[in-house]
């Protein structure tokens, strides 16, 4: 069976100015986790717009060009300190938010991917359910957000050689947790999330008896 593409359904039924919204980075052990608000022109829509899911690294980064020249766009974050603060839900959800408020005027309606809605947004939210593989709008917000999160990652790595930021982007891959297991952890490690927090412990657990 034939996977359907995305189109404007969602967005023709919610009003005349939508912003598609989506995040990325809620897995990593490692880095910011970002978030997308686009807004597309339905008369001038970048071509070959799909689920960054489906996209290869090459036709993610012209799409993001392109969304770029043809929509409104924002991107937001939220950081490693606000993860950890707040959980990567929250996080992932306030990303969300900063996104949309950034816009440079307000969309009638926030179509969120998945199934939860930020609160405090300045407009109505909609979620929806696999929304990067049902609306274009959110289709574009996720190439945004996975682009520019990826980007990032790459830069850290640079400053943090030999835990493979620049091919994994932070995720818990064995070449990822080896290096944690034996470089240790980074600033930019998520010290909420139990693989990290349990080499912090067990660190500090060796400490304590190398004192006694």
């Amino acid at each position: 069976m034939a996977r359907s593409c995305p189109d404007l359904t969602h967005e023709s039924a919610l009003g005349a100015r939508v912003a598609g919204v989506d995040e990325a980075g809620r897995g990593p052990l490692a880095g910011p986790v970002s978030a997308a608000a686009v807004v597309l022109d339905p008369g001038d829509l970048p071509a070959g717009l799909n689920d960054s899911k489906t996209l290869t690294a090459a036709r993610r980064a012209a799409l993001f060009d392109e969304i770029h020249a043809k929509a409104e766009v924002s991107l937001a974050w939220a950081s490693v300190e606000e993860i950890d603060r707040l959980n990567i839900r929250a996080a992932s959800l306030l990303a969300m938010r900063r996104a949309v408020e950034g816009l440079r005027s307000l969309p009638e309606a926030a179509l969120i991917d998945g199934n939860a809605c930020p609160e405090g947004l300045p407009c109505r939210g909609v979620t929806l359910v696999k929304g990067d593989a049902l609306s274009l709008s959110v289709a574009a917000a996720s190439i945004i957000a996975k682009v520019a999160r990826d980007r990032v990652m790459v830069q850290l790595a640079a400053e943090f050689p030999g835990y493979g930021w620049e091919v994994n982007a932070g995720y818990p891959t064995a070449s990822h947790r080896a290096a944690l297991q034996h470089l240790g952890v980074t600033p930019h490690h998520r010290r909420s999330f139990r693989p990290v927090h349990n080499i912090l412990l067990s660190d500090s657990l060796q400490r304590l008896d190398s004192n006694k």
